[in-house]
C-alpha cells in the first residue's frame, strides 16, 4: 500500500481506478505522465473532465466504463438493438435502484443505457437538459421520442437497470440485477489484462467484449 502514485505507477502495467470523482482528473494526469494504461470505472466526475478523456486516449490506452459488470455491456447492446428496431411510437423509460450512500443519480449506467437507446434512434446521444430536467412533477404529457430516467435509492441494493420500451398494446422490458459486487471487480480485472495489450486509444467495455466474442 503507497499514497504515492507516481512511484506505484513505475512498476504497473495497467491501473483499474474505482476511487471517486473526487480523485479521478488527478489519477489520469498520474497515468498519462508515467504511458500507463487505464481502465477508469468511477463515475459523476466533473464534465469539464470529458475533454481531458477524450485527449489522453492519444497516448495511452483508456477504457472508461460507467459499469464494468459483463451483463450491464450486454445489456446496453440488447437496449441499443432495440432502440433501434422499435418505431418511435414506443416510449423509453430507464429504472435504476442502488443503495442509500450512492451519490448520483441517475447512475452512471443508466445515463449509458439511455445515451445507447437514443443514439440508435437518432444518432446522437442524450442532451444534457434532458439528463437534468426529467419528469420530477410539472403537468406536461410526454413527448415523443423523450427518454425518461426514474431513480431509486435505498438500503444495500447493489445495483438494479431496467430499461422499459412501452408501446400501445404492450410493453418491453430488458434488465439487470447485481446481487453481489464482485462482478465488477471481476468485469474490471479481466477488461484491464486486455487493455494493457491494446495500443494508445479510447475504447469501452463494448470494445472489450467484442474482441472477446471474436477470439
Amino acid at each position: 500500500m503507497s499514497a504515492d502514485l507516481p512511484a506505484v505507477l513505475a512498476g504497473a502495467d495497467v491501473v483499474i481506478d474505482f476511487s471517486s470523482a473526487r480523485a479521478t482528473a488527478a489519477n489520469l494526469a498520474a497515468c498519462r505522465a508515467a504511458g500507463k494504461a487505464l481502465l477508469i470505472g468511477t463515475t459523476g466526475y466533473a464534465s469539464e473532465l470529458v475533454p481531458q478523456l477524450q485527449a489522453a486516449g492519444s497516448n495511452i490506452p483508456l477504457l472508461v466504463a460507467p459499469n464494468t459488470s459483463i451483463g450491464v455491456t450486454l445489456l446496453i447492446e440488447l437496449v441499443r438493438q432495440a432502440a433501434a428496431s422499435l418505431p418511435l411510437s414506443f416510449d423509453i423509460e430507464v429504472v435504476e435502484a442502488h443503495h442509500r450512500m450512492k451519490r448520483d443519480a441517475p447512475s452512471g449506467t443508466a445515463l449509458a443505457l439511455g445515451n445507447a437507446a437514443a443514439a440508435a434512434r437518432r444518432g446522437s446521444g442524450l442532451a444534457r437538459a434532458e439528463i437534468e430536467s426529467g419528469r420530477a412533477g410539472g403537468t406536461e404529457i410526454r413527448r415523443e421520442g423523450d427518454i425518461g430516467f426514474a431513480v431509486v435509492r435505498g438500503g444495500d441494493i447493489v445495483g438494479e437497470h431496467s430499461v422499459l420500451f412501452a408501446g400501445n398494446g404492450e410493453r418491453l422490458t430488458l434488465s439487470h440485477s447485481a446481487t453481489d459486487r464482485a462482478i465488477f471487480a471481476r468485469g474490471a480485472l479481466q477488461a484491464a489484462l486486455w487493455l494493457a495489450r491494446q495500443p494508445a486509444g479510447a475504447y469501452s467495455m463494448r470494445d472489450f467484449i467484442a474482441a472477446k466474442s471474436n477470439a
